[in-house]
């Protein structure tokens, strides 16, 4: 698994006719609504109407409805799926303010080396005045309810956890932030963070090197949740300082998926979106199909029916039929392939839904998952 910061998951492309501000899918763009599947599944379109430089490459953008319709609600940890007009699609967490039905914030690191092209793109095509299509939000991310918060955060890795400083301040919960990076130039968001006083520790590795995670996670504390992003060698070595602490303590986003959880350790809630991409060689969809049985799919706008071979994945079989389906991480992470499903049983493979999103039964990520049933039928 290759990590490239400032870019989530590998290069998703999407047919040119799915860039109209409908569903690819082909379903009814929903209205605005709190994160629901309608929300979460349409694609909209949106202009940049802002650019700034949050840090040494990394742009900060504002992006805007075209149709001047107030934007879905969205929750601290929720993200979006980017997608420009070549169907290049990328996640970006939202890093603005939750109550702003207007705007959208996003901040994207370019990748040192261009990495799959996602952030090079934004970096080079998204200016002010630019149009783009996003799909969601999504939160794979979300802000528990705690009387005490440790927030550490590693580079872009501060995305997601802006808008949860600002929700957890007026809540009047305990919270402290530490937060690490390369140096204090390649750290986004460092003048809003220093309004927050000694809540914050701002630690640049040519200064101080690595993270104090040894102290800082001493003590477990049964009445506080420790929320992370970053890198994941970051998330791995505070699972490993964590491994005393009560079950559920750490909720993590990680850049892509890990291979496998910490030893000695029952591993932390987990989330993906905010920084960097994957090489789809790892992760739960390397062999969506492993030992289980072919099954069909039936398209319920057309009744098509195609059938899932054993070793591949609907999302395979859908594309290969000819059928666009909206996707980026390959990997059940990220939520852009979400598709509903009118009748069957799904075998639910991604790491996004929620156990009561799962017992529904009435969506899935079809890069990912299978069917327990002979036949699935989808809102296609």
């Amino acid at each position: 698994m290759t990590r490239t910061p400032g870019e989530v998951y590998r290069v998703g492309r999407v047919p040119a006719t799915d860039l109209s501000g409908t569903p690819a899918a082909g379903r009814p763009s929903a209205a605005p609504t709190a994160e629901g599947s309608g929300g979460r599944t349409a694609t909209r379109p949106v202009r940049v109407s802002r650019r700034e430089q949050a840090a040494e490459d990394v742009v900060q953008l504002w992006l805007e409805p075209l149709d001047g319709r107030p934007l879905p609600r969205w929750e601290p940890g929720a993200h979006v799926t980017l997608v420009l007009d070549d169907g290049l699609a990328r996640q970006y967490s939202l890093c603005g303010d939750p109550g702003d039905a207007s705007t959208w914030q996003i901040a994207v690191q370019l990748a040192p080396d261009g990495g799959r092209g996602g952030s090079r793109a934004v970096f080079e095509r998204l200016h002010p005045g630019t149009e783009a299509t996003v799909l969601g939000p999504r939160n794979a991310f979300p802000l528990r309810p705690s009387p005490r918060y440790l927030f550490v955060a590693g580079g872009i890795g501060i995305t997601p956890i802006l808008p949860m400083l600002t929700r957890t301040a007026g809540t009047g919960a305990d919270w402290r932030l530490v937060y690490g990076g390369r140096t204090r130039a390649t750290m986004p968001f460092l003048p809003r963070l220093h309004t927050y006083g000694d809540r914050v520790r701002v630690l640049p590795q040519d200064e101080v090197g690595l993270l104090p995670l040894a102290e800082i996670l001493a003590v477990p504390q049964a009445d506080t949740l420790v929320y992370c992003c970053g890198p994941g060698r970051l998330l791995d070595a505070v699972e490993e300082a964590m491994a005393g602490w009560p079950p559920g303590s750490l909720v993590v986003e990680r850049f892509a998926p890990p291979a496998a959880p910490v030893p000695g350790t029952a591993g932390p809630a987990t989330g993906t979106a905010t920084g960097a991409e994957t090489d789809g060689t790892t992760g739960p969809s390397a062999d969506p199909g492993a030992g289980t049985p072919p099954f069909e799919v039936e398209l319920a706008g057309s009744g098509r029916v195609i059938t899932v071979g054993a070793g591949a994945s609907v999302l395979a079989a859908l594309e290969g039929a000819g059928v666009p389906v909206l996707s980026s991480c390959r990997e059940g992470t990220c939520g852009t392939c979400e598709v509903g499903v009118l009748d069957g049983t799904v075998d639910h493979r991604d790491r996004l839904l929620t156990p009561q999103e799962r017992a529904a039964g009435d969506t899935m990520m079809v890069c990912v998952s299978r069917s327990l049933t002979p036949r699935l039928v989808l809102d296609l």
